[in-house]
């Protein structure tokens, strides 16, 4: 391990936020402590896989969740039916629309009403298909982004050139399409992410230009580190750095505390993500190929969603 743990850079960028932070008004109504402009750096090769230590992190929803922006699905129901909700507020949020209902977030109504939207997406397809779809959101940009009759799969064509063009500069996939934003539920946070191949490594930047620093980063850090490590596996190369510029890097107002607590923490060693048989296809990869070996975690710290 480094004299300096890499998680540190997390926790410094919390402390940094609660000491040198503004606070704004959002979309959300919740408010934020804010700074611009940050950047983060995890060596997978050398230190691990950068799940965090300082608070119990779901590697099973960051899995689940990247395996379904690969597939190229919008909506919602494969997440639930597996048990991860963290996009159920935006569709349920439409639906509340609609249907001409007012409701506070996170109030005991709430709470009761997603949870019934919710099993109306597992059990009724078709209620799935009219409600529990986010739009042209990340998995369509990524696999399917399309202008008039022109369609491009961006992370097959990343793949192509890893493999047959590893110092190309343009290994780029984008989720920010312009004139698509207006119908998404929720525009991508995660903006675009580039490959880079140096020494039998494969390295990743990715570009977020709203950063949930306490709920949403600690999730985008392991799901880019994890997308990085399968990319290297189907590749045969080494996953190397992973690099994450954020522009508006916040903390809501009601995860101060929260972001006080973990930020005196002190982290352990990094966890390894062993694939557990050879994949060619970035389309083949399974939940089951999937370990998490030796995760030592403080507790999990609870935080309400701002939606």
């Amino acid at each position: 391990m480094p004299k300096v743990h890499p998680e540190y850079q997390y926790l410094n960028l919390l402390k940094d936020i609660l000491k040198n932070g503004i606070n704004s008004e959002d979309r959300t109504g919740t408010g934020t402590r804010k700074v611009f402009g940050r950047m983060l750096k995890f060596d997978i090769d050398k230190y691990g896989f950068p799940l965090l230590t300082t608070k119990r992190t779901w590697f099973k929803g960051i899995l689940v969740e990247l395996l379904w922006l690969i597939s190229g699905d919008t909506n919602i129901r494969p997440l639930v039916t597996q048990g991860v909700n963290i996009w159920n507020e935006w569709p349920f949020q439409n639906y509340l629309k609609v249907n001409g209902k007012k409701i506070k977030p996170n109030s005991r109504r709430w709470n009761t009403e997603i949870e019934s939207f919710v099993e109306g997406i597992k059990s009724d397809a078709k209620f799935a298909k009219k409600w529990g779809d986010l739009g042209p959101v990340y998995g369509k940009q990524w696999r399917a982004w399309k202008s008039g009759r022109v369609k491009v799969d961006q992370l097959a064509l990343a793949i192509e050139k890893i493999k047959n063009k590893p110092g190309d500069r343009r290994i780029i996939v984008n989720a920010w399409k312009a004139d698509e934003v207006e119908k998404m539920a929720l525009p991508p946070c995660h903006v675009m992410y580039q490959f880079g191949v140096s020494s039998g490594k494969l390295n990743l930047g990715m570009y977020q230009r709203s950063v949930d620093t306490f709920l949403g980063l600690p999730f985008n850090i392991a799901s880019y580190a994890l997308l990085l490590t399968m990319v290297a596996h189907i590749t045969n190369l080494k996953p190397g750095e992973l690099t994450i510029f954020g522009w508006d890097v916040h903390l809501y107002l009601n995860h101060l505390k929260q972001a006080k607590l973990q930020s005196g923490r002190r982290p352990y060693k990094f966890s390894t993500v062993k694939i557990k048989r050879k994949v060619k296809s970035v389309d083949d990869f399974k939940y089951e190929d999937f370990e998490l070996i030796n995760y030592k975690h403080h507790e999990h710290i609870s935080a309400p969603i701002s939606v």
